[in-house]
């Protein structure tokens, strides 16, 4: 798996996801529990991890959508 996304905002994280869906791309949120447990200060980023080979269409969807890469 690769790092597609790293982002304090969940709603990138969940407006990616939701491109990903939609061009039927597999995503795995990462340090979901993490962010929990800080509190929800959005001190701690989560991560959108997508597989290997779906990783350039995926970093294309997500920049064609004006979302910034910064994994």
């Amino acid at each position: 798996m690769k790092q597609l996304l790293r982002s304090n905002d969940m709603t990138v994280i969940a407006f990616a996801r939701a491109l990903l869906q939609g061009e039927d791309i597999d995503c795995f949120e990462m340090d979901v529990n993490m962010s929990v447990v800080e509190g929800s200060l959005g001190i701690l980023p989560r991560r959108l991890m997508v597989r290997d080979v779906d990783y350039e269409r995926a970093l294309r969807t997500i920049r064609d959508n004006g979302i910034a890469q910064n994994g």
